[in-house]
């Protein structure tokens, strides 16, 4: 099991995390509001299952291998070595709380790249964390959460002799801007997605600072004031530090780089001048200022501030573009010779492309589909036309911003796909049609530039016929379709565009999913997990394909429906590329169920390892699969 995880910067909002925390003693303080994102370096490593020990190797930045070093999974044990510091101690913390909750054994835990410098305000140390909850997670399939490993790894590292923020955990989510909320004891984290790129440099200043010192002079201000400095102290890192966090995230949103670069500025003034007289041996940080005011620098950036603590530790500036970003470090390494690091921030990939299986024969509707493949099968659409099933489907994803369409046909059946959808009617057909459908079949051959077909030499199940298409999809997230279903959404968006939506703003594999009743679920992929807002985005803990209802009841409810209903799947799904990985891993293994290669087990592995979440649609599915199915479907969904 390959696991990154990478450092964590500040973007806005340091020391908003502990302030905020003191609202457990005094609610008139701000809540604290951090921006952070992960960095384009990390911490690389393989994890495997160990009968009784945690044995661990580490490679540092300069590329030097230690260990092995094993230490027994043994309560006093990895306590023992939590509290002795280091790499090995943070390892030995989380494991120690993994024991204490979970049942397992052993782990081995080989990081064999390092490329996140150390000690340099990227929480270096909360990565080490994260990475021993991440490995435990998914090689034993404990079904946490990301807010779950973040949570194991915070309590992990509390029981070293780090006292870090629990803001240093937020590595575990990626590199990608997340705002964390600090209300008491309580978190709240949302993930943010950029319209655009952001180019920055992250510079360690190869000066010194004391974050102990720093921590301890600006905590005398909480959770009371008591002079002119402590109340400066929390105005900073309560109302301003709030109106800076939310402006920053609205110039994210809105790809305004400049702006957000004009707010860096504006926070390292703020900082300055509030909390230095707190600790102005500190926080005077001569060195800092000479950089972030460098004049070479200027045409290139459009701000700069200070990472985490603040002090003479490590420097963040925004750069105009890619190039710029390229000048900055160089300017900085030849000149004041310290070393920089690139960070990118990057929108989510656009979904472009929509999958549609159509391979299969169809047993259960012959002899019908000897004369035609049941995707060719007609409905009637609310506007009264007769379409066949398949062209509904790509209407929808067409109307919903899909580029390109993709279905995958047996060869015998591939004339009878590319005539509808790329051939015109003959001339004498077509002067018979009434001007409406004319211009329908003008409108048929454009839909057909949008359509491309793919083969499949054998059906050997639905994972098979998604790994066909792996070459046609290439290193893109893609929307899949069931070919022998349709969708109507209840709402003015279908039900593509809704799962469309959710995976722009999340930027994780999705499913569609629908509540259905405990006596239908052996029929249905179903699943588990927990909410992540309001009822209908559910971060997935569990794939289960045609559970039995004995399983289900031990492992497949979900908080909030009632004990005899189930979230089923529903048909569409938005996946990440990584599934063809696990998908040929299975079909070169010859790893089949039912005789199949399934799709399900490939999506819980890509749940494991990427997360998963799934979005309860607005909307009804209709099934053309089966003949009591189609004959209902015919019946209904011209009223939909």
């Amino acid at each position: 099991m390959k696991i990154f995880v990478p450092g964590r910067i500040c973007l806005f909002g340091e020391h908003s995390d502990w302030a905020g925390g003191y609202r457990r003693i005094n609610a008139d303080i701000e809540n604290g509001y951090t921006l952070i994102c992960g960095t384009d370096q990390g911490i690389y490593a393989e994890a495997t299952s160990h009968p009784n020990s945690l044995v661990l190797y580490s490679t540092t930045p300069e590329g030097e291998r230690l260990g092995p070093y094993e230490i027994p999974m043994e309560p006093k044990a990895l306590l023992e070595e939590a509290g002795k510091g280091g790499f090995w101690s943070y390892a030995a913390g989380v494991a120690y709380q993994v024991i204490t909750n979970y049942r397992v054994r052993g782990l081995v835990i080989d990081n064999y790249q390092t490329d996140l410098p150390m000690k340099k305000g990227l929480s270096s140390s909360a990565a080490i964390c994260v990475l021993t909850a991440r490995a435990f997670n998914r090689v034993y399939d404990l079904k946490m959460t990301v807010r779950g490993e973040m949570e194991l790894a915070y309590q992990g590292e509390i029981t070293t002799p780090s006292r870090c923020g629990r803001m240093d955990q937020g590595c575990a989510f990626g590199k990608r801007p997340v705002l964390m909320t600090f209300d008491g004891d309580r978190l709240d984290t949302e993930e943010l997605q950029v319209s655009r790129e952001f180019h920055y440099v992250v510079v360690d200043l190869h000066a010194k600072k004391d974050t102990v010192e720093i921590l301890s002079k600006l905590n005398r201000s909480y959770p009371f004031a008591d002079n002119d400095v402590e109340r400066g102290v929390q105005e900073l890192l309560g109302p301003i530090n709030k109106r800076m966090v939310h402006q920053a995230i609205t110039a994210l949103n809105a790809g305004d780089v400049q702006r957000l670069g004009t707010l860096m500025v504006e926070a390292q003034a703020f900082f300055d001048r509030y909390a230095t007289p707190a600790c102005p041996e500190e926080l005077t940080a001569p060195v800092l200022h000479k950089v972030l005011n460098y004049e070479p620098l200027k045409p290139h950036i459009w701000g700069a501030k200070g990472v985490g603590s603040q002090g003479d530790g490590t420097a963040q500036f925004l750069a105009r573009s890619a190039d710029d970003q390229q000048a900055v470090m160089e300017i900085i390494e030849r000149d004041l010779g310290m070393q920089c690091l690139k960070l990118t921030l990057q929108p989510a990939r656009k979904v472009r492309k929509a999958l549609i299986p159509a391979a299969g024969y169809g047993t259960r509707l012959f002899p019908a589909t000897k004369a035609t493949k049941k995707e060719l099968f007609p409905v009637v659409d609310r506007d009264g036309i007769a379409k066949p099933a398949i062209l509904l489907i790509v209407e929808e994803v067409l109307q919903a911003g899909i580029e390109e369409v993709i279905i995958i046909v047996q060869e015998d059946d591939l004339h009878d796909f590319k005539s509808f959808f790329n051939e015109q009617i003959s001339i004498e057909n077509y002067n018979k049609l009434p001007r409406h459908f004319q211009d329908y079949a003008r409108q048929l051959l454009e839909i057909g530039r949008h359509v491309k077909f793919i083969t499949q030499t054998a059906q050997e199940g639905f994972g098979h016929a998604v790994y066909c298409a792996r070459e046609a999809i290439g290193n893109e997230p893609f929307l899949l379709l069931l070919g022998d279903h349709l969708y109507r959404s209840n709402t003015d968006r279908s039900c593509a565009q809704q799962l469309i939506d959710a995976y722009h703003q999340h930027g994780t594999s999705l499913v569609g999913l629908r509540r259905t009743a405990e006596d239908q679920i052996a029929a249905f992929g179903t699943v588990a997990g927990v909410w992540l807002d309001g009822g209908q985005l559910l971060n997935i803990t569990e794939f289960a394909e045609k559970p039995t209802i004995d399983y289900a009841r031990s492992h497949l409810l979900v908080p909030g429906l009632p004990e005899d209903e189930y979230l089923t799947l529903f048909g569409q799904y938005i996946i990440k590329p990584q599934i063809f990985d696990f998908l040929e891993e299975h079909i070169k293994n010859n790893v089949r169920e039912r005789g199949e290669f399934q799709l399900t087990s490939a999506l819980d592995r890509l749940r494991q390892e990427e997360g998963f979440h799934g979005l309860i649609v607005d909307g009804k599915r209709y099934d053309i699969g089966l003949p009591e199915h189609y004959l209902e479907t015919l019946r209904t969904f011209g009223e939909g």
